[in-house]
């Protein structure tokens, strides 16, 4: 049985049977003119599911005690791997190396995070402006609770804005301390429903009966995080957990936009930089079978990821080398030439 609790005007605690959570009869309906969700309309579920953990960093106390065992693994692993992260991120990399671990993360969670489950037409309209009603994901590259949030809506074929929340964040940390009341990753806001909530668990749960149409997650997704979860940031040595030092403190103007798909080894890399860099962004994922294939298509004649589109200075880069390269003179506190 899980509780569900509906932080309004005052707080009132309800009980499901329902593993999925009827999450939308209890939701208010937020205003569609703006991008951000009143804390008011907070929805938070706690699941008793001891594998539906998050991963928590900060003086935020852990909601369960998989919340508080992750906090202390990370504590530990974060220094850890900052020792074997190679550095500056900026600099020059061994090329090999780093396809390599990437592509070892790939197979650590080849099952998922790789194809849509949707079908075609039956996906959710696909647009190249800034909705606001498009989900906000505040998470971090290298949190396997996050990592499965993500697969989630690989799976699902929907197009996000994230909001990374690196060690070090100067920014967007802080909103998840002012919108959820603590920091804790993922947190996501629905701005069609008027939910925000916590714990991977019942936001990939949320998502698919929300969004899924009838469909349930592959089999062993939310059972396999605490298994081989941690294997993409052990074997990538926390790329994406911590940002850099040289990072531009002040966003863009504009949200750059990515397609990628979550297990792709090469859009890994690609996204690391941005959280790193703390950079928003629109996910466009094209997972196998994606509805969004057309539309990467029609704008590069190509499949491939990642592809990355910034309209802040109207450049579109479809090599992950380069990709790099780019983020990183562009988006540091004293940026290079392009």
């Amino acid at each position: 049985m899980s509780l569900i609790s509906l932080a309004s005007s005052q707080s009132v605690l309800f009980s499901s049977t329902n593993p999925a959570h009827n999450f939308s009869s209890l939701s208010h309906r937020s205003s569609r003119n703006g991008n951000w969700v009143s804390g008011r309309n907070r929805l938070h579920a706690k699941s008793a599911d001891p594998d539906a953990g998050t991963s928590q960093v900060g003086d935020a106390s852990s909601e369960s005690k998989s919340g508080s065992a992750s906090t202390s693994f990370l504590s530990v692993l974060c220094p850890l791997l900052k020792l074997f992260s190679g550095g500056d991120p900026s600099r020059e990399r061994n090329d090999t190396l780093e396809v390599a671990t990437s592509s070892l993360s790939t197979l650590a969670r080849l099952p998922w995070g790789s194809r849509s489950l949707s079908e075609g037409s039956d996906t959710q309209e696909i647009s190249n402006s800034d909705s606001p009603t498009r989900l906000q994901l505040f998470e971090f590259e290298a949190c396997p609770f996050c990592r499965r949030v993500r697969e989630a809506i690989t799976e699902l074929d929907l197009s996000v804005e994230v909001f990374p929340c690196p060690k070090g964040s100067i920014r967007h940390r802080e909103m998840v301390r002012r919108l959820g009341g603590k920091e804790q990753f993922p947190f996501l806001i629905d701005p069609n429903t008027g939910v925000s909530m916590y714990e991977s668990g019942d936001i990939v749960n949320y998502l698919f009966q929300q969004y899924g149409k009838g469909r349930s997650p592959s089999t062993g997704l939310l059972e396999s995080t605490l298994i081989t979860g941690w294997m993409p940031t052990i074997f990538r040595a926390g790329r994406g957990m911590t940002l850099w030092e040289k990072a531009r403190p002040d966003p863009p103007s504009k949200k750059l936009e990515l397609f990628s798909y979550e297990n792709n080894p090469y859009a890994r890399i690609v996204r690391e930089a941005l959280c790193e860099l703390e950079l928003p962004y629109i996910l466009q994922n094209v997972g196998d079978g994606s509805s969004r294939t057309k539309l990467l298509v029609d704008i590069t004649g190509s499949k491939e990821v990642p592809y990355l589109i910034d309209p802040n200075t109207s450049t579109q880069i479809g090599d992950y080398k380069k990709i790099l390269s780019y983020l990183f003179q562009s988006y540091s506190a004293s940026p290079s030439p392009v």
